[in-house]
């Protein structure tokens, strides 16, 4: 073990298992190209945030610059291939080997690489201008990655919410997850601390106590935001897509209904692509069973969230959801009572419990979303449209604003340009404005103890 700048680091060298145990040489060099677009920085930032697992932290740009000294290789052999790490976060490892959870977690994460690489970019059985062709990419990704599984009932529950929760909710979280537990459902999050973690604490016990063995612990996430939320060690299987959008649409594809927990600029992002969808008109009659939930301490923070849905998006928006305060027995048992319409509603349509292909997805919520200052300040941000599209503008303010504090590009923008400016109609402006006020306040926006400056300025 070495010191690099205070942090302690560890030199390793480590056999994949499974059948990443072979990759063809095109794939290696591929994965080790360093130039402008290739692969090694792609894989060096996932790989990086994962070895980085249970030093949170919410600053992409951050991490880079504290294992400035970090390398990964690929070193092939005849008998297949060996991953060497120098410079590695020594949190990883225990008595000189890598924590199998953080290994299983580090292979994944070149699967996945590879894989997006390899068989999805640019190959023409994936149009990824057309709305078909990303989700039948989102859907190969996640075979791939073995995480579909056709012999299996629906009980997979999304939760979503911050990273930067108090303590009280985050307690609140794992009582949640305990009780789904308890009704033998499993979790699937975006695989950081806080909100994501919390649930699935609370399920292990709670499958523990039903001797559920094999209780699943899904992880989705993609590169921009791995470094802001490291996989948790609960994660049992984690898939990294290769941006934002595919992510989302993973989440409610592979998920039979969904909870909201309290959360900051990302986990509005998350509600209002959902109500997006959910919105579009085909998807009117699809049973999707979505509750926001936390303590008593958070009722005020639904309060916002509901005011803020009902000024932009108005009242059908509003019918989507059921908020539950203060009572994870009801939250539990509301959702296993969704997901039997969800279960009965696939059966009637002859639709896989696995993969939900009936929900009508737009390419405004699946064209990547890059958060320039351009595209910022250009976004429309108007009722004079259909509800469903503006929930799309809307989610691209908070995905930008996601990008500017946590992730690595988005941070060296800001530090660059200053501030993205976000326009629009007063009447749209000031609830986005006020929303974002109270996630300030509320220290919402990065982990305690931070200080937040903010990446954006309101003109109405």
């Amino acid at each position: 073990m070495t010191k690099n700048r205070h942090y302690d680091v560890v030199d390793a060298r480590l056999s994949p298992e499974g059948h990443l145990a072979v990759l063809s040489r095109s794939e290696v060099n591929n994965l080790l190209d360093t130039s402008q677009g290739g692969l090694y920085r792609l894989l060096h930032c996932c790989a990086l945030a994962v070895l980085n697992c249970g030093n949170y932290m919410d600053d992409g740009k951050e991490l880079m610059e504290r294992y400035r000294d970090f390398e990964i290789r690929l070193i092939q052999e005849e008998r297949g291939i060996k991953l060497e790490v120098k410079g590695a976060p020594a949190n990883a490892f225990v008595d000189g080997q890598m924590i199998k959870g953080i290994k299983e977690h580090l292979f994944a994460v070149l699967r996945d690489v590879a894989y997006v690489s390899a068989e999805i970019k640019d190959n023409p059985k994936f149009d990824l201008e057309n709305s078909e062709g990303v989700t039948n990419a989102v859907f190969h990704i996640l075979r791939n990655a073995n995480v579909v599984h056709s012999q299996t009932e629906p009980k997979l529950v999304v939760c979503w919410g911050g990273h930067s929760i108090s303590r009280e909710e985050y307690d609140y979280t794992k009582e949640v997850g305990y009780q789904l537990g308890l009704r033998e459902l499993n979790i699937c999050t975006g695989c950081g601390p806080g909100a994501m973690k919390g649930p699935m604490k609370g399920a292990t016990i709670g499958h523990a106590k039903q001797r559920i063995v094999k209780g699943r612990y899904l992880g989705i996430t993609e590169p921009g935001i791995i470094a802001a939320e490291s996989p948790n060690p609960i994660v049992n299987d984690l898939v990294i897509l290769p941006d934002i959008e595919k992510r989302l649409e993973a989440f409610v594809r592979v998920g039979h209904g969904i909870v909201v927990f309290p959360g900051g600029a990302g986990t509005a992002e998350e509600i209002l692509y959902l109500l997006g969808i959910l919105l579009h008109p085909e998807n009117a009659d699809i049973p999707f069973p979505l509750i926001f939930s936390g303590p008593q301490s958070a009722e005020n923070y639904f309060k916002q969230i509901n005011q803020f849905i009902g000024d932009t998006l108005g009242l059908e928006a509003q019918q989507r959801y059921r908020v539950i305060i203060n009572d994870p027995g009801r939250v539990a048992r509301e959702m296993k009572e969704g997901i039997k319409q969800v279960r009965e509603y696939r059966k009637n349509k002859d639709d896989a419990y696995y993969f939900n292909w009936s929900l009508k997805i737009s390419p405004e919520f699946q064209q990547p979303f890059i958060p320039t200052h351009a595209n910022m300040s250009n976004l429309q941000l108007h009722k004079n449209q259909p509800r469903h599209d503006l929930a799309a503008n809307l989610r691209r303010v908070f995905s930008g604003i996601v990008a500017g504090n946590v992730k690595e590009d988005g941070i060296r923008a800001i530090e660059q340009l200053g501030h993205f400016e976000i326009k629009g109609d007063a009447e749209i402006m000031e609830p986005v404005d006020k929303l974002l006020t109270a996630f300030v306040t509320q220290h919402r926006m990065k982990l305690p103890g931070k200080t937040y400056v903010p990446c954006y300025r309101i003109v109405k």
